[in-house]
């Protein structure tokens, strides 16, 4: 037996039954009724993961929890990510059920729109208990019911990769880089590991209201060319809760198409070759200048 073939084996042994990589593991998400979250849902219970769903949107959380059934064990759990009375509520809930943890999904946010310039106070705290403290809220109180292997993913943006023109929200995802970078530093002597990814452009209902210029010009910035689903995402994080991932901790991963990849040099590909912004079939023309400006001539 090859050294990597021990290794694949220690790691399977004990987590994977019937082919299936999450067996025997719980795992908790945030913001799970619907959208990402509920496609996360459904792949870690394809895997074999006892899935709790979380939310404030409660028929909508009980009738997924309800349509899921069918692929194992999956409840809702009513859980407003910036009360600490709930928290501890679905804490000391899954503690006296005996419960152990292995997964915890922090997926719940929200946007925030305003300006430096016009949010108000509340708008601007509201942002940051959201997207920010909600996840804080989340590590403190489900780490306790980890084991060693346990994983905790935070959902980030890839507006924590640049400036965006949601001032709260910015600030909010950019701070769940340095949580999360704290928490895997903090939580590793216990075997748990803690990863964030950034999502761009998700085919998702928290899209539906944007204007469709903004959507527009978000999708001419993704290389890739067109938006994710939700479906894809899921994928990722199934391999963050898995075992598989053992090694990884405090990583930021952008899910986003390339978007974050060319800090703008493709409207400038884009504009020289004479192509609208969009996804194209054909090959970028051969012809391109070898000299491309980079910034104020």
């Amino acid at each position: 037996m090859s050294a990597l073939d021990d290794i694949t084996n220690n790691d399977a042994e004990g987590s994977m039954q019937d082919g299936k990589r999450l067996h025997g593991r719980t795992i908790v998400i945030t913001g799970g009724a619907r959208g990402q979250g509920a496609a996360e849902a459904a792949a870690l219970l394809e895997q074999g993961a006892a899935v709790v769903v979380t939310d404030i949107v409660d028929e909508v959380g009980q009738s997924l929890a309800e349509g899921l059934s069918s692929l194992g064990r999956c409840e809702y759990r009513h859980l407003d990510i910036t009360s600490v009375e709930d928290w501890q509520a679905l804490a000391t809930s899954l503690a006296q059920e005996g419960r152990v943890v292995h997964g915890l999904i922090n997926n719940a946010g929200a946007p925030q729109r305003g300006r430096i310039l016009d949010i108000p106070l509340e708008g601007w705290n509201r942002g940051i208990a959201v997207n920010l403290t909600g996840a804080m809220l989340g590590i403190q109180h489900v780490a306790s019911l980890m084991t060693e292997g346990g994983s905790i993913l935070n959902v980030g943006s890839i507006a924590a990769l640049s400036a965006h023109h949601q001032v709260s929200y910015t600030a909010a995802k950019w701070g769940l880089r340095g949580l999360t970078k704290v928490a895997a530093l903090e939580l590793a002597p216990l075997g748990i590991r803690v990863n964030i990814v950034h999502p761009g452009f998700i085919d998702t209902e928290i899209n539906s209201g944007a204007p469709q210029k903004l959507l527009d010009t978000q999708l001419s910035l993704t290389p890739a060319g067109r938006p994710a689903q939700p479906a894809e995402i899921a994928h990722l994080a199934v391999y963050l809760m898995s075992p598989e991932s053992s090694f990884l901790t405090g990583a930021e991963i952008p899910f986003d198409g390339g978007y974050s990849s060319h800090g703008g040099a493709k409207v400038i590909l884009d504009s020289i070759s004479g192509t609208t912004p969009s996804h194209r079939s054909e090959p970028t023309p051969d012809v391109v200048p070898d000299e491309l400006p980079i910034g104020p001539q």
